[in-house]
């Protein structure tokens, strides 16, 4: 997690979180910690909240008769936790993500599986119609507590220079 501690009044300071465009230097690798350990509580309530009538993500006795013999974790909800880990590195003062590719679930995950996760800047670029800001390339990959590979995807996001960032700007 990057921070720095900007001030913002006499004997007052404010942490600030994120990188800035400048900051991204490719073939660098961040790991994200701490890691996360899925509980079936987050995953039946991410299932219900998103609509997916999958059996297989919070019906134990359906479950029993896949080939994994017990619930699946929803893996939007693998996607969003590696995502979510990799945000105080990677995306925290981006001003939007631009997309998302090559999202490949290598292994299952089942409730009390721990994530960890990282990612590796796989190219930046200034962007050629906004002068404060620039496109950073990622890819993420998200492993279990054995070490084995979950999730890896590909992100762009666009990202401020110095001194462009919201919290920059505004005096919250």
């Amino acid at each position: 997690m990057v921070a720095e501690s900007k001030k913002v009044g006499e004997s007052t300071y404010r942490e600030s979180y994120g990188r800035y465009f400048e900051d991204f230097i490719v073939g660098d690798i961040y790991e994200h910690r701490p890691g996360r350990t899925v509980t079936d509580v987050d995953n039946t309530w991410f299932t219900l909240l998103t609509m997916n009538q999958h059996p297989i993500h919070f019906d134990n006795e359906y479950a029993k008769g896949s080939e994994f013999s017990k619930p699946l974790v929803n893996s939007c909800l693998t996607l969003s936790i590696v995502a979510g880990m990799s945000v105080s590195d990677t995306s925290q003062k981006a001003i939007a993500n631009l997309g998302w590719t090559d999202i490949k679930l290598t292994a299952p995950v089942f409730a009390g599986d721990t994530i960890y996760a990282s990612s590796k800047i796989l190219d930046k670029r200034e962007s050629k119609s906004r002068p404060t800001q620039g496109i950073v390339k990622i890819k993420s990959i998200g492993v279990n507590q054995n070490k084995t590979e979950i999730i890896s995807f590909e992100r762009s996001m666009l990202i401020p220079k110095r001194g462009h960032a919201v919290d920059d700007k505004v005096n919250y």
